[in-house]
This record gives structure tokens, C-alpha cells and sequence, in this order.
């Protein structure tokens, strides 16, 4: 199978760290390509403002990508584009890691915690919980002080705030899973599972392994994304009379 994961931010700063992790994850016989979004668009999404500037490249690589992958995966934990996307995705899966991640955990927990970069996020994100219908499972959502471009530059630091708010959503909260809500938190689940002795989601593999096993589903039983009612695609007559994505 081949999947395309989309950095949806204007900076190709972790494509070559998130491509290794999917070519490590990966099952035999699936093609991973990364891409990220032109430099002009925002290096983050902390910001909703910076997601409605994005949202219109996740919606034209969906579109140009749907006849030449069989999954298209979003990378950021706001979830962001996914509706619109999965619109014009065609045949292909599209996922991202709020919902694979909750998804996952609730199978493996009857609580779980997220453990997000700053308060800012958390409003958002807890409505994305509710929607995907876990908000009876989450228990709190720990901010970390930390914004998605500090993750990665200073390891140990890192590693600390994830411990000691992984410790407290586990013995003050009751967490029973751990998510890690940015796909900034990358090489930081296998020392915390050790640690913390419990399952730590990573929010890059999740919507990942999760766009393996819907690709397998559909192609082994024919579950392939609906097109009725509220999941109905944009008429192509429309798409193509106003040139809507070409830009």
C-alpha cells in the first residue's frame, strides 16, 4: 500500500525524522512518502488562525493525492482539515491523531490522559475528544509549558515534563493510558512506558498504524469511505468549472 503523510505546516524541519519513524513502523509491502506545505504557510498550528491558513493545501494534496495512495494521514493533533478532507479523498483513508490516538486507547484503558504542549490547545483538542465520543474516557489533559517547536530541542527537558505530568495523570487523575497530543512528541513513548508502566499512545504511529489496518480492512472486505448524505464529495462538474484545486 502507499500512504502519504502531510506536515501541514511551512517547514520541512521534521520530515525526515517522521519518515524514519514510519519506515521503522511500517508493515512489509507499504510506501510512505512526507511531504510539508510551502515555506509562505505558518511553521506550527498552535494557533486556529494558522489552521484556516492551511486547511485549503491539506484539502488540494488530498485531492491530487486520492488516485495515487491508498491512505492520506494529517499531521497535527488539532486534527486539522480532516472533515474536509476525507470529502475529496476518493477511495483513500484519511486519519489523523486525535481521533486514531483516542480510538486506540480506548481499547486499552477504560481511562486515558493527554499530555499537550500548552493550555492553549487543550479547548480545542477537548472538543475533538467529545466529538469523537471519549469525552467519558478523558480524565484530564496535562499541559507540558512546552510549544510544538521546543520538543525537539532540548531532549531532556523534554523528557522531564513528560515524566512528571505522566506521573501525575496516572497517580492524581487515574489515567490508564497516556497520549502524547502533538506529533512534535516523537522518540519519547518507549522510555515513558518504562517508566510510567503504561500504555504511551505516540501520536505520530497511531493515525499511522491506524491508516494501515483501514487500507487492509477495505481492501480485504471492500470498506472503503462512504459517499452518502453527510459524507457526499463536491460535484466534479463544480470542482472543475471553478478551477477550485489547481491553485
Amino acid at each position: 500500500m502507499r500512504i502519504m503523510w502531510i506536515n501541514p505546516v511551512g517547514t520541512d524541519i521534521f520530515d525526515t525524522d517522521i519518515l524514519n519513524i514510519l519506515n521503522k513502523a511500517k508493515q512489509d509491502g507499504t510506501q510512505v512518502d512526507v511531504v510539508s506545505l510551502p515555506a509562505d504557510r505558518p511553521k506550527h498550528l498552535e494557533y486556529h488562525a494558522y489552521e484556516g491558513l492551511v486547511i485549503g493545501d491539506i484539502v488540494r494534496l488530498t485531492r491530487q493525492a486520492a488516485d495515487k495512495y491508498d491512505a492520506i494521514v494529517i499531521s497535527c493533533f488539532y486534527d486539522v482539515g480532516l472533515r474536509e478532507a476525507r470529502e475529496v479523498s476518493g477511495r483513500s483513508i484519511v486519519t489523523a491523531p486525535c481521533q486514531s490516538a483516542t480510538a486506540i486507547a480506548s481499547n486499552l484503558g477504560n481511562t486515558f490522559s493527554v499530555l499537550v504542549g500548552r493550555r492553549k490547545w487543550i479547548p480545542k483538542m477537548r472538543e475533538n475528544v467529545h466529538l469523537y465520543g471519549h469525552d467519558h474516557r478523558l480524565v484530564s489533559m496535562r499541559t507540558l509549558d512546552l510549544g510544538v517547536l521546543d520538543f525537539q530541542t532540548d531532549h531532556d527537558r523534554t523528557c522531564d515534563r513528560l515524566l512528571v505530568e505522566g506521573r501525575k495523570a496516572i497517580q492524581e487523575d487515574g489515567a490508564e493510558v497516556i497520549i502524547l497530543g502533538c506529533t512534535a512528541e516523537y522518540g519519547f513513548h518507549e522510555m515513558m512506558q518504562a517508566e510510567l508502566g503504561v500504555p504511551v499512545i505516540d501520536a505520530i504511529l497511531a493515525p499511522f498504524k491506524y491508516a494501515e489496518f483501514l487500507v487492509d480492512l477495505a481492501n480485504r472486505f471492500g470498506w472503503w469511505p462512504s459517499r452518502m448524505w453527510g459524507s457526499e464529495a463536491p460535484p466534479e462538474a463544480e470542482i472543475t468549472a471553478w478551477n477550485l484545486m489547481n491553485s
